[in-house]
C-alpha cells in the first residue's frame, strides 16, 4: 500500500498574504480520497522527531536557536514569514514525515510526503519559506541507520536546491542533481554535483529530452541505493513564481520518467511535493495528484 505522510499542521494558517501556498496541503488529500486514488488507510501522521536526526543535517546552534525562536531578525527575514512555535513544530513534523516515508520506501519501493521539499534550508540558516531541509535530514537518517550508503537527490522544482547543495557539497555519498529555471530564485546559486539551468520558456519537448538523457547517465554513474525526488509543480507555464513553460501533461511525463526509472531499477524512492504557485489552485492540486496516481499505477 502507498504510504503518505500527512498531518493537519501542514495546513497551518499564515498571516494574510501567505495563506495561499498552504491551501494545497488540505485539498490534495481530499482530492485523492474523493477520486478513489487513495483511502484514509494510505495516510499516516508524523510527529515530532528526535532532535538528533535534525542536527545530523543542520548546525546544532542554528537548530536550537530556531527551536527557541532566537534567530536574529536579519536572518529570520530571509525565511519569509514570521517565526512562531507552531511553524517550527510544523517544519519538524514535515521532516519526520520524510524520515518515516523513507522506511516505507525501503519496504515497498516508494512513499510520499504531502509536504516537504524544503530545499532552501541550509545547514546553518533558513531561506525562502524553508527552515529545515527534510530530504537532507532523510538522507542522514538513512545513513545513520545504515539503511543506504549511496544516495541520489533528484530536485526538479523550478528553483535550484541551494540549501541541499550546500549541505552535501563535500560529501561524495550524496549526489545532488538540480534541474531548474536559470533565471529563477535563488539568483546566487550554490553548486550541486550536477546543475542544469534551463532558459526561460523551456517547454515539454526540450525539458523531457534533457531529463531522460540525464537520468540514464546518472543512474549508471551514481549507482544509488536510495533516491529522494523533489517533484515541485512550479515548472508549469501557469506558475506565478516560475520561468519554465511546461504543460500539465509535460509535468506528468516528468514524474513518469523519474518514477519508472526507480521502479525498473528497483531503487527505493521518497517523494516530497515542493513548490506550486499557479493562480488556479485546481491546477496545482491536479499536477500534484498526478504524482500520486502514477505511484499507485506503477507500484501497487
Amino acid at each position: 500500500m502507498l504510504k503518505i505522510a500527512y498531518h493537519p499542521i501542514y495546513n497551518h494558517p499564515l498571516p494574510q498574504g501567505h495563506r495561499f501556498p498552504m491551501v494545497k496541503y488540505e485539498l490534495l488529500p481530499q482530492q485523492l480520497i474523493h477520486e478513489g486514488t487513495c483511502t484514509s488507510d494510505n495516510f499516516f501522521e508524523p510527529c515530532i522527531p528526535n532532535d538528533k536526526y535534525l542536527v545530523a543535517a543542520h548546525d546544532p546552534e542554528y537548530y536550537y536557536d530556531l527551536l527557541n525562536l532566537k534567530i536574529p531578525h536579519k536572518e529570520a527575514r530571509k525565511i519569509g514569514f514570521p517565526l512562531s512555535e507552531q511553524l517550527v513544530e510544523r517544519e519538524r513534523i514535515i521532516a519526520d514525515g520524510t524520515m518515516k516515508a523513507c522506511e516505507f520506501s525501503l519496504k515497498q519501493g516508494i512513499a510520499m510526503n504531502i509536504a516537504g521539499g524544503t530545499h532552501h534550508a541550509f545547514s546553518n540558516r533558513g531561506e525562502a519559506f524553508c527552515m529545515l531541509n527534510d530530504q537532507a535530514i532523510g538522507a542522514r537518517y538513512l545513513q545513520s541507520k545504515k539503511l543506504a550508503a549511496q544516495i541520489l537527490i533528484i530536485d526538479l522544482d523550478v528553483h535550484q536546491g541551494n540549501g541541499t547543495a550546500e549541505i552535501f557539497k563535500d560529501d561524495s555519498t550524496v549526489f545532488t542533481f538540480s534541474m531548474h529555471g536559470a533565471n529563477n530564485y535563488p539568483f546566487k546559486k550554490e553548486s550541486s554535483d550536477l546543475d542544469i539551468p534551463l532558459k526561460k520558456g523551456t517547454t515539454d519537448g526540450e525539458y523531457l529530452s534533457v531529463l531522460k538523457d540525464t537520468l540514464t547517465n546518472l543512474f549508471k554513474e551514481v549507482r544509488p541505493e536510495f533516491v529522494f525526488y523533489l517533484c515541485g509543480v512550479d515548472i508549469l507555464e501557469t506558475d506565478k513564481l516560475g520561468t519554465l513553460s511546461l504543460s500539465l501533461e509535460g509535468c506528468k511525463k516528468r514524474d513518469q520518467l523519474v518514477l519508472e526509472s526507480c521502479h525498473q531499477l528497483q531503487i527505493p524512492v521518497q517523494c516530497s511535493m515542493g513548490g506550486g504557485y499557479s493562480k488556479d489552485i485546481k491546477k496545482i492540486v491536479e499536477a500534484h495528484a498526478n504524482t500520486f496516481r502514477l505511484a499507485q499505477q506503477l507500484y501497487f
